[in-house]
């Protein structure tokens, strides 16, 4: 297939395009760079640095590439932020992936794969999340990605669009050569691991008053390579269809750890002390978001490679040392 893949120089959707160039596919790369990086572009694969909101550069690419399919990751993803800019979330989260729909529409692009989160499902009423469990997001960002879900679940109705919604807990982890790069870095591990390498005095924890056996949130964390692969299963079964389809399902290892827990697992791993800082909580962050992923499983089989701890935080230790193993 040819595959267009928005954001697809970011961190999840680099490790998406590798995957997909390894599997044969055609892939075009579209990222306007705003947080993805130009070097994680494979070779092989085209970049066009645009922005998903630039109907006149949209056009251009799907006139010039005539994708088969979709993969939309280009999102503003910060929970917090979006409680204090709500309009920034909604502007590029959900009125821009109508602009990026419109044009799958009228390239008649038979495939949609979105990358949606556990956001949606707020405070949860169980544990595990299930797909079909109350969705009532806490946070911008959450509503932000259930609008699109909305227009999606519209488009898959009146137009007969085949998409797949992909609502991942936390990504977490490295590739050898793909890992998380962002500026300012505002994802638990890779922070934890900042300070353990010196680049930070401390970790900062954003509330210990949770109703968790600690007291503070407790997240469900998955593999960037494990991600990759839940996507590209999703695609393939929807290209494999004659009829319109709809697939929906959470991505995650089915356990929770607490922040407290990340971070002694890190500090076992590295052997740095990580002095940790307790803070006021964050509005919009849910105490526990664990998801069950037995769905994906069952009906794609997909099997995570990283189903522990301790190899998801290896990983991104190793990636944040790459320079020195001369990896880069």
């Amino acid at each position: 297939m040819k595959v267009l893949v928005t954001g697809g120089a970011g961190y999840i959707g680099s490790v998406v395009v590798s995957q997909l160039v390894a599997a044969g596919h055609n892939v075009v790369v579209y990222d306007n760079l705003s947080k993805g990086h130009r070097e994680t572009v494979p070779a092989s694969a085209t970049l066009v640095v645009g922005d998903v909101g630039d109907r006149t550069m949209l056009n251009e690419t799907f006139e010039q590439h005539r994708p088969d399919a979709v993969m939309h990751f280009a999102a503003w993803i910060e929970a917090g932020e979006s409680m204090q800019d709500p309009a920034k979330f909604f502007r590029n989260n959900t009125a821009n992936a109508l602009t990026l729909l419109e044009t799958v529409l009228a390239y008649e692009v038979r495939c949609f794969v979105f990358s949606s989160t556990a956001a949606l499902f707020g405070d949860p009423e169980s544990t595990p999340i299930r797909e079909d469990d109350r969705l009532l997001p806490t946070n911008a960002y959450g509503e932000s990605k259930l609008l699109v879900e909305h227009m999606l679940s519209w488009f898959y109705r009146i137009h007969g669009l085949s998409y797949a919604s992909l609502r991942y807990f936390n990504a977490a982890g490295a590739t050898e050569h793909l890992g998380e790069c962002h500026d300012p870095e505002s994802h638990l591990i890779p922070i934890i691991l900042q300070v353990a390498s010196g680049k930070r005095d401390h970790i900062s924890v954003f509330g210990q008053d949770y109703d968790t056996p600690d007291g503070t949130c407790v997240r469900d964390y998955v593999h960037v390579s494990d991600l990759a692969s839940a996507h590209l299963l999703a695609l393939n079964a929807l290209h494999s269809r004659t009829k319109p389809t709809k697939l929906i399902y959470n991505l995650g290892n089915g356990q929770g750890f607490s922040v407290k827990e990340v971070i002694e697992c890190a500090r076992r791993i590295t052997g740095h002390a990580i002095p940790a800082v307790f803070q006021p909580r964050r509005a919009g962050d849910p105490a526990t978001l664990v998801a069950s992923s037995e769905k994906i499983r069952t009906e794609l089989g997909w099997k995570p490679q990283y189903p522990e701890l301790d190899g998801i935080i290896r990983s991104a230790w190793n990636f944040l040392h790459r320079d020195e193993r001369g990896n880069q």
